[in-house]
């Protein structure tokens, strides 16, 4: 072969092969990734996503590609953002962050699979006609995260006996208030207790907020299971810290970062499942065919450390029963 006939044909190849890496990577099926939520704190959630997507067979970069969506708190770009994975003709799009991210990708689209992995109820929301057979594109993980009020109050009144006021911060804009107060205000009344309702829907709201609970003489509070709450949980953390007040949040990140108590959902668990989900319906199945799962794995994770610096006592047999404490 001539030297000149040689190098062409080299660059033939050069040329040809990029472009065969950019079919392959064409060929790739597209998961939208949308939450409510910024990446930095969901990024437990999303890892353990990809988990659950590997499970099912697919490897992000290998044979599936994902487009990331985040919503940094501002559940007014939700909208736009699922209307762009829409747009992009993804095959699956995972929803994370709550149940308003759910219902943003719901209106969105009426064909394109849809997977949840929320605390919010699914059928009441509107998202399925039930958990077994959810109809139409959407399916998912429910998790435990706001059915959890009554034992949240109980562990509160187990560390502080003698608290009569609790405060209950929620976000007014989230879709699951109307489902949360009923419950929580049920199970105060059930252990003698008053619920004092305070909302922040903003960074500043919840400055205002905190200092409110303080002032009317609430001797704890509950923190909602909520997303913007869960992206402002360093904000939150300090501020409980600043004012003294011991708070019990709902997912174990609080607490390590320096939270009194954490009980709730094990969030990483509902996410491996909801990809385990996503793998199956690239594969071909259909949402309609998929119940709801229910993610039952719940954490209650006690700092120790914060405990001291407040000045309680925790009972032994608490601890006991924790599944994490922070020293």
């Amino acid at each position: 072969m001539k030297r000149r006939e040689f190098i062409t044909l080299v660059g033939g190849a050069a040329v040809l092969l990029p472009r065969a890496a950019r079919a392959q990577q064409a060929a790739m099926p597209e998961v939208g990734f949308l939450s409510s939520t910024s990446s930095a704190p969901y990024a437990r959630f999303v890892a353990a996503f990809l988990q659950g997507l590997k499970e099912a067979g697919f490897v992000e970069g290998r044979n599936v590609t994902i487009a990331y969506r985040w919503g940094d708190g501002q559940f007014d770009r939700l909208p736009a953002m699922a209307d762009d994975l829409v747009s992009r003709k993804v095959a699956v799009i995972m929803v994370g962050g709550g149940g308003v991210t759910a219902l943003a990708a719901q209106k969105a689209t009426s064909t394109i699979p849809i997977v949840f992995a929320t605390g919010s109820d699914p059928v009441k929301l509107g998202l399925v006609a039930s958990l077994n057979r959810p109809g139409g594109n959407i399916t998912g993980v429910n998790s435990l995260a706001v059915n959890l009020g009554q034992k949240r109050l109980q562990l509160l009144r187990d560390l502080l006996p003698s608290a009569v006021t609790i405060g209950f911060l929620l976000n007014p804009g989230s879709p699951n208030v109307p489902f949360d107060v009923p419950e929580m205000q049920s199970a105060a009344r059930a252990l003698g207790r008053h619920l004092l309702i305070v909302n922040a829907g903003s960074e500043r709201d919840i400055d205002t907020a905190l200092g409110s609970v303080v002032q009317q003489g609430a001797a704890a509070l509950v923190v909602q299971a909520e997303p913007f709450l869960f992206s402002r949980r360093d904000q939150l953390v300090a501020l409980a810290a600043r004012y003294a007040i011991p708070t019990m949040y709902f997912e174990r990140a609080f607490a390590a970062a320096g939270g009194l108590i954490s009980y709730g959902a094990d969030f990483a668990d509902a996410n491996r499942q909801a990809g385990i989900y996503t793998g199956r319906i690239l594969k071909g199945e259909k949402p309609a065919d998929l119940p709801v799962q229910q993610s039952t794995k719940v954490e209650l994770v006690i700092n120790l450390k914060t405990a001291k610096a407040l000045g309680m006592e925790i009972l032994a047999t608490l601890l006991a029963t924790a599944d994490e404490v922070i020293e």
